[in-house]
């Protein structure tokens, strides 16, 4: 039997496969108004199409925990009960087809208040629907991009509550799974990396200062959700950052992950979904298929946390090999997702594998 296809136990929950939806954000909610936030008839459609073509665990897209924490105005939030509800309308069809809900809890920090990327991508001023975006410190993710206000620690401690008060949402929106985002320059990201860090309080300098904030979201959002649920963080390894940069600080590093991996294994996080870049502009990054695997595999062997891949992993026999062979736990796929939402179906077909197929495409299977 294909290891991709064999369930896999996290605490009391148990995900049908290995395949698994990466967070991939749509853009696509009412971007004002009181349905600001708020799931749609895209985003129903988008989750429950991979849900039909037999993908194990999805992970809905970077969902903000505030309004000033979205990464742009369209971007999807879990801040208050319209939001909450029509979320349930799509964890109960995925649970109907035998996959595992999940979230991703976010937070944009500095990269916030930006347009839709086919609009460009730039920021959005507040004179046109955006915001004054926060940060650790008043550094400005690029050029051309707005120097963020530097939080207070009163605001460092809001941000850890609306973690949890998201959290608590997700719960009751139907989630099995909540992942909190660490990853890709966002707010939890921007204070882990010296790179864009440069504080002097208990949030910044040392490697112990600089996880703080995160720990203490984490140890938030462990206190609100079931013990018998699992917990993920998603990291990026490496800012890609080194000494011939311009900068003069490394940034984030694939050491800084190992060490921190088994700080958020000591906080109650179950799964550690490993990804890369995302904090500093313009670097260089070396991609190919596969390219992230090599991060995910090295946490996994050092420190026995569970592990997800993800980056450019397309092919059946691929996502395989990462998994029997020890590399990982689970795959999480993006832009193939995107392009054929039946590709666990395809995969079980490759592999030799059984794919449960709805009643109501069995004269197709």
């Amino acid at each position: 039997m294909s290891v991709l296809f064999e369930p896999y136990t996290l605490r009391s929950l148990t995900i049908p496969n290995r395949i698994w939806m990466s967070p991939m954000c749509q853009y696509s909610a009412e971007v004002s108004g009181p349905d600001a936030g708020v799931a749609g008839d895209w985003h129903f459609s988008h989750y429950t199409s991979r849900a039909v073509g037999g993908t194990g665990l999805i992970l809905v897209e970077a969902t903000a925990v505030s309004p000033e924490g979205r990464i742009s105005p369209a971007d999807l939030g879990l801040w208050n009960d319209t939001q909450t509800e029509a979320f349930r309308r799509i964890t109960a069809f995925l649970k109907e087809r035998g996959t595992t809900p999940g979230i991703q809890l976010a937070h944009a920090g500095r990269k916030a208040s930006t347009d839709r990327p086919w609009l460009g991508g730039g920021p959005v001023a507040e004179d046109g629907g955006g915001w004054q975006p926060l940060g650790p410190s008043p550094l400005p993710f690029d050029e051309g991009h707005p120097v963020p206000e530097e939080l207070t620690v009163e605001q460092i401690r809001e941000i850890v509550d609306q973690f949890a008060e998201a959290a608590r949402r997700a719960l009751a929106a139907g989630f099995e799974v909540a992942e909190v985002h660490g990853a890709h320059g966002y707010l939890i990201g921007e204070f882990l990396s010296p790179y864009s860090n440069r504080r002097t309080d208990e949030y910044g300098g040392s490697f112990e200062n600089r996880t703080r904030f995160a720990l203490e979201v984490v140890d938030a959002v462990r206190a609100v959700w079931p013990d018998e649920l699992p917990l993920f963080f998603r990291i990026s390894a490496t800012d890609w950052l080194t000494e011939d940069d311009s900068d003069e600080r490394q940034g984030w590093t694939a050491d800084d992950t190992v060490r921190f991996a088994q700080e958020l294994t000591a906080h109650g996080v179950d799964l550690l979904d490993v990804s890369t870049g995302g904090n500093a502009a313009r670097v260089r990054i070396p991609t190919g298929p596969g390219y992230q695997v090599p991060f995910a595999a090295r946490v996994r062997a050092e420190t026995g946390l569970p592990v997800a891949a993800v980056g450019l992993i397309t092919e059946p026999e691929q996502a395989e090999k990462i998994v029997a062979g020890g590399e990982a736990d689970a795959v999480l796929l993006g832009r193939e997702l995107l392009r054929d939402p039946y590709w666990a179906r395809h995969a079980a077909r490759d592999l030799g594998a059984v794919a449960t197929v709805p009643p109501q495409y069995g004269r197709a299977a």
